[in-house]
């Protein structure tokens, strides 16, 4: 393990519950999808993708044998309700008996929010390092405004995690894809709801991405960073399923929702500015950052990662004007996620400030 640490002296009481999800990984597993479809009952899947990816989708349907599925490639990121709508009444009309979402986080998203609707299984390809295919966590945007829950219902049954699939992601794209898995792994390690699982279990995820990020970029087309990744991304998303999110996740919800803008690069560029703000009340969890990064400071050493990996350096970069934060930080203090330190509207304007010009985190008093 990745900065392995000594079993803690004391252990407080905690509630740890396992997601009952199959997972099937390693190179090559999409051969697989025929069997564990079979083994779900799935004759007329359904299969969900982005329309870049349904030339994709389509090959995967072609070389399914004797089941008989149908596509529909509308999937966006944010999930708005009236794609799920529309998928809804595909899935209806084709009478599918269970989903298949490839892709990342806007195919596993739609089919979460289809699967709140119709009493249909979903069987996840992940093709980034999203990690929300782990989850029971929801989201669906409407006129401007995400809402997000938890419903066990959304919870993929089986997961397909192909490492081979990830390299028709572009280097870029994987790394804000692995500092959005990060970011889950952070946020799990100072929740109101963490325990000792979840806290080895994200401290690992974050070493495996921060090793593996660097080695995709170096090598996109090798396996063995993309397979360490796919690794790191499969314990963020289990940590962020058992622990609740927080600062970190309410702001990307709000400037996602809000202004559009692309999931993965928002969440890795709030990061570290959110994790600075955290860092006076959360400090077993900047401990356990440092161990996985093996650096000084938790919020200077992801700031760090993101200038190696080449992310967008602040959210001027995604279009996000500076008379727009205002009211960004009026919605993030509206209807609080739990978190470590109190959401105070001066400091949390302050770090959407730092997080806009996109320098070194600065303590947020």
């Amino acid at each position: 393990m990745q900065g392995r640490r000594n079993p803690p002296e004391g252990i407080a009481a905690f509630v740890y519950r396992s997601a009952p999800a199959r997972v099937v990984f390693g190179a090559g597993s999409l051969r697989h999808l025929g069997r564990e479809l079979e083994m779900l009952g799935m004759k007329r899947p359904l299969i969900l993708c982005t329309p870049e990816q349904a030339a994709d989708a389509r090959a995967v349907a072609a070389n399914l044998g004797d089941a008989r599925p149908s596509v529909f490639a509308e999937a966006v990121m944010h999930v708005p309700v009236a794609v799920v709508g529309a998928a809804v009444a595909r899935a209806r009309a084709a009478d599918a008996d269970g989903l298949v979402a490839l892709g990342g986080g806007s195919a596993t998203g739609l089919a979460k929010a289809m699967a709140l609707e119709l009493p249909l299984r979903i069987l996840a390809i992940p093709t980034t390092y999203a990690g929300s295919e782990m989850t029971s966590i929801y989201g669906l945007t409407d006129e401007g405004e995400k809402r997000t829950g938890r419903d066990d219902r959304v919870l993929p049954a089986t997961v397909l995690y192909d490492p081979a699939l990830t390299r028709s992601l572009p280097a870029p794209l994987s790394a804000s894809s692995g500092l959005n898995a990060i970011a889950h792994c952070v946020e799990a390690l100072y929740a109101a709801d963490g325990n000792p699982v979840v806290s080895l279990m994200a401290e690992e995820a974050i070493g495996a991405l921060a090793h593996g990020l660097p080695e995709v970029l170096r090598e996109p087309g090798a396996l063995p960073g993309r397979e360490r990744c796919l690794y790191g991304a499969w314990l963020a998303g289990m940590s962020l399923n058992v622990a609740s999110m927080a600062l970190h996740h309410k702001l990307c919800h709000v400037l996602g929702g809000s202004l559009n803008l692309p999931h993965a690069e928002t969440h890795a560029i709030v990061l570290p500015y959110a994790t600075a703000y955290n860092a006076p009340a959360a400090p077993a969890a900047m401990a356990a950052i440092r161990r996985a990064l093996d650096v000084p400071d938790a919020a200077a050493g992801l700031h760090a990662l993101g200038r190696t990996l080449g992310v967008p350096k602040g959210l001027g970069e995604l279009g996000v004007r500076a008379p727009q934060l205002d009211r960004i930080a009026d919605l993030a203090v509206s209807q609080p996620y739990p978190n470590p330190r109190p959401l105070e509207r001066a400091a949390i304007r302050m770090l959407l400030q730092q997080a806009y010009e996109g320098g070194t985190p600065a303590s947020m008093p």
